[in-house]
């Protein structure tokens, strides 16, 4: 089991040394392990632990979370519920993996720069595992998700904006363990296994909307299904679709070569990454499988998580930015099932 350089060629044994990108040329590194379908009994992603570089000592229910159907326009919505995991995010997949592997390679503290999730989910599975933790935040992350993780015994350090809390973690790297969420590739193999929970409880969908941030759960769902595919599991892929805000829309301009005005589109505080590291992967996967990436402002924010708090879902602004982009986009498709990840929940807001 190794951590590899898809860029420049580097190898090194995965258990010896933790990098959270290339030593070599800077890229972000994947792992390259063995692995088969073959799902324990039980509950929660950690069924999937042959598919994984790893199996966590603790499960704390991440995973499995329910998948809603719901008839709209004539279409089957399938809405998975990850907003239900125990820290209130899909993160909890890549955080039970990452943590554990800080653990079992001997760190005593963690360290992480957040707009709000993930530094809650870093906390949750630090304490689990009795580690320190200092959490980097934007002073205007929401003030329920820094309460949150001050609860959870970390140390919020609030910083003047997201990408100044990026710069700030770095000056601790050296002496912590930097989970990187961003780059760090177990946080694409946690998402994937929504996929496979996906494949196990219902089949392929046609279409899947995800929205991009830092573009671990597109590429984790994508991943998954890949994985599938090359299995015999499923005959044929889905297409997918990438949701960005107005504001901070780094993978649509990398596809269309402009950047396209919009109204404000500050309510998805969760996907305002400017420089998502592997910008370049989600592009090959969105050309690979016919995508595109839709925008989204405020006010179709807000329609959209009306409507969906209509149907039951307690979630975030963020996480009804699939919803706003379903409507843009409704009368232009042609697949009839759709799968929408509600990603974080709305009762830390």
């Amino acid at each position: 089991m190794e951590w590899i350089c898809r860029n420049c060629g580097f190898r090194s044994d995965f258990w010896s040394r933790y990098y959270w990108r290339c030593p070599i040329c800077g890229s972000p590194l994947e792992i390259e392990y063995k692995k088969s379908f073959e799902p324990e009994s039980g509950r929660g992603m950690i069924r999937y632990s042959s598919m994984l570089p790893m199996k966590p000592e603790k499960n704390i229910g991440e995973g499995d979370t329910p998948l809603i159907i719901e008839n709209i326009d004539g279409r089957k919505i399938l809405f998975k519920l990850e907003y239900l995991n125990p820290g209130g995010s899909f993160k909890d997949r890549g955080s039970s993996l990452a943590v554990y592997y800080a653990y079992k390679t001997g760190y005593k503290t963690v360290v992480e720069d957040t707009s709000g999730n993930t530094g809650i989910s870093v906390s949750l599975y630090s304490r689990i595992y009795g580690l320190k933790t200092k959490i980097f935040m934007p002073k205007t992350a929401p003030e329920g998700k820094k309460r949150l993780v001050k609860k959870l015994g970390a140390e919020v350090v609030e910083t003047e904006d997201r990408a100044r809390a990026s710069e700030e973690v770095l000056k601790y790297v050296s002496e912590s363990f930097y989970v990187a969420h961003t780059w760090n590739y177990l946080y694409v193999l946690g998402a994937s296994t929504i996929s496979y929970e996906v494949y196990e409880e219902y089949g392929p969908p046609d279409l899947v909307i995800t929205p991009i941030g830092s573009g671990g759960l597109f590429l984790g769902l994508v991943k998954g299904f890949e994985e599938l595919y090359k299995l015999g599991r499923i005959s044929r892929m889905p297409r997918f679709i990438g949701v960005q805000g107005y504001n901070v829309q780094p993978v649509y301009e990398a596809l269309k070569g402009y950047k396209e005005a919009g109204e404000d589109s500050s309510l998805a505080d969760g996907i305002m990454v400017r420089n998502p590291p592997r910008l370049q992967e989600i592009i090959e996967k969105i050309r690979l499988y016919n995508g595109e990436v839709i925008l989204v402002g405020n006010s179709e924010i807000e329609k959209a998580l009306e409507r969906l708090l209509d149907l039951g879902f307690i979630i975030e602004p963020t996480s009804a930015t699939v919803y706003a982009a379903y409507e843009k986009i409704k009368n232009k498709i042609d697949e009839k099932t759709i799968l929408m990840p509600l990603t974080g929940s709305g009762l830390k807001i």
